[in-house]
Parts: C-alpha cells; sequence; structure tokens
C-alpha cells in the first residue's frame, strides 16, 4: 500500500502548470482521434513510440521529478536528456505528423488549418526554425547554453527561466530530430540522406566534449545546488558533477550514434528504391533509351527488315 501511494505521489507534479496540461491534453486528443479516424498512418509500433515518447516528456515536465531536478545536477541532466533526446527521438520516430493533422475535424482543417499554415509570417518563421543549419545550431547552442554555469545559477532561482528551459529544449529537440529521422528524399525533406548522417555525427562531437569537461573538471561548476540543498545528501558536488557529466556524455553520444544509423539506413533504402535524384536521372535515361528501342524494333522496321531477307 505504502509502495503504491509513493508511486501516485511520485505523478504529482512539484510545480503545476496549466500549459503543460492543456497542451498534453490537446497532443494526446488529436493523435488518438487521429489514429481512430486514420489507422493507417499509426499501425501499433508507431502508436507504442509515440505515447511512450509523450510520456517521457510528460513525467520530465510536470511530477515531483522537478523537485529532484531543482536539487540535484545530474537529475537535472536526467530531466533534460528526457526532454531533447529521448522523448522528441521516440515521437518523431512514430512520424506522427499526418495522424496530428487527422485528428482535426476536416472543417477545423479547411477554415482554420490551412490558412494558418498558407499564413506568411508562419511560413517565414517556419523557414528560419526548420532551417537545417539553424536546427542543428539550436540543438547545440541551447544545450549548452543552459550549461553555461552563471546561466544555469539563475534558471534554478527563477521558475520561468526554468520553464523556458524545458520548453526550449523540447521545441528544438522535435524540430531536429524531425530533420535527421525524415525517410524522405531531398526535396520534399530538408536534408539530403548523407547530409543527416554528416550533421548528425558532427553534432555529437559538441556534446561528447562539454559532457566530458564537465565530468573531469575538478572545479564545483555548479554551486547553485548546494545553496539551495541537495535532495541526496550522501552525494558530494562533485560526485553530483561526474554522474551529471558522464549523463551528458555517454547517453546523448549514444542518441547521436543511433540517430546516425537511422539516418544511414534510410539512405540505403532511397537509393535501393531508386528515390535519390541520381538514381531518378538513370532510370529516366533508361526508361528513354527502352523507349527508343521499342520504336525502331515497332511493327514498320520489323516490316523492312522482312521485306530485305526476302
Amino acid at each position: 500500500m505504502n509502495a503504491l501511494l509513493d508511486f501516485l505521489r511520485w505523478w504529482i507534479p512539484w510545480e503545476p502548470s496549466a500549459t503543460v496540461v492543456l497542451v498534453f491534453a490537446a497532443v494526446t486528443w488529436l493523435y488518438w482521434r487521429g489514429a481512430r479516424v486514420s489507422p493507417i498512418t499509426a499501425p501499433r509500433r508507431r502508436q507504442l513510440l509515440f505515447w511512450l515518447g509523450l510520456l517521457i516528456l510528460y513525467s520530465c515536465l510536470h511530477t515531483h521529478l522537478d523537485y529532484y531536478a531543482e536539487h540535484q545536477f545530474f537529475v537535472s541532466r536526467l530531466q533534460q536528456f528526457g526532454l531533447q533526446h529521448l522523448g522528441p527521438f521516440l515521437i518523431v520516430l512514430a512520424y506522427p505528423a499526418a495522424t496530428l493533422r487527422r485528428g482535426l475535424p476536416l472543417s477545423w482543417r479547411t477554415r482554420f488549418l490551412r490558412p494558418l499554415l498558407a499564413a506568411a509570417p508562419v511560413r517565414l518563421v517556419a523557414g528560419i526554425v526548420l532551417n537545417p543549419l539553424v536546427a542543428s545550431l539550436l540543438f547545440v547552442g541551447l544545450m549548452a547554453f543552459w550549461l553555461w554555469p552563471p546561466v544555469t545559477f539563475y534558471t534554478m532561482l527563477d521558475w520561468r527561466l526554468y520553464r523556458v528551459m524545458n520548453w526550449s529544449m523540447v521545441i528544438s529537440g522535435v524540430l531536429y530530430w524531425w530533420l535527421i529521422l525524415d525517410a524522405r528524399p531531398k526535396p520534399p525533406a530538408r536534408f539530403a540522406p548523407g547530409t543527416r548522417v554528416l550533421v548528425e555525427m558532427a553534432v555529437m562531437v559538441p556534446l561528447i566534449v562539454i559532457g566530458a569537461y564537465i565530468t573531469f573538471t575538478k572545479t564545483d561548476l555548479y554551486p547553485i545546488f548546494s545553496l539551495c540543498g541537495r535532495a541526496f545528501g550522501n552525494i558530494t558536488a562533485l560526485a553530483d558533477q561526474h554522474f551529471g557529466g558522464l549523463i551528458q556524455w555517454i547517453p546523448t553520444a549514444f542518441m547521436s550514434a543511433v540517430g546516425a544509423l537511422i539516418a544511414f539506413a534510410h539512405w540505403i533504402s532511397l537509393d535501393a528504391r531508386g528515390r535519390l535524384p541520381r538514381n531518378r536521372r538513370q532510370r529516366e535515361l533508361i526508361r528513354a533509351r527502352q523507349q527508343a528501342t521499342a520504336q525502331s524494333v515497332g511493327p514498320d522496321a520489323f516490316a523492312g527488315r522482312t521485306e530485305k531477307s526476302v
């Protein structure tokens, strides 16, 4: 009974947020309805990935985990790993765009969604944040920015900055993984298949460097956790920092390696199916030669050869 109460108490938000509740309720309703309306876009495997990713994001944003993330550095690293890497990765891997869109009633899509997506300001913002270079820099830059010790100090003291940090990690993670895990050729994808692999390998480098620096430094970079009182008093400041650096180093690099492997698999698949631009040109040339050959051996040509032979 006590274990059940402890489990239920874990899901009580440390700092309740109406924004989190509304956003997750809307996304849950859209995906659930879209999966029912069009099950072909959401097979069971994809649904499992989506719901698991959404659960991870909710757990990191709106449970008692917040308390430990504000009072222990390594827990804050676990939280940010879930917000920027694991949660968005699983959601994007479910390819939920079509399902979420079909979750809206048709009249809403026609009256509100299409004009909104066609509006010039929306297209301008989308063109900027979905630019491959911008999305990659945001992914790495925001992570490094919030880890900068002076910024971390003020973020842990101001709940507004803390929420901005968390949401920025979620948004940058979704944008980045959406570009990297795209299974389509370019166009319509914004990254070429080979470029996705190279970018993912390049992004891995600063993640490893920052994690290694935090792990091996002998100075307490984040004294704010000692000032606020650490949740686990038997863990020293340097040990806490050491564990946090390892989390920042190894799991994030592993996720980058997995992302690169998936992007490489998409590249090979597109090449095998002839969907890369180079293959399309070759197939068009082969098709043109086949048509020319078919015309040259048509009925008239066959008749001409018959007359000569007679």
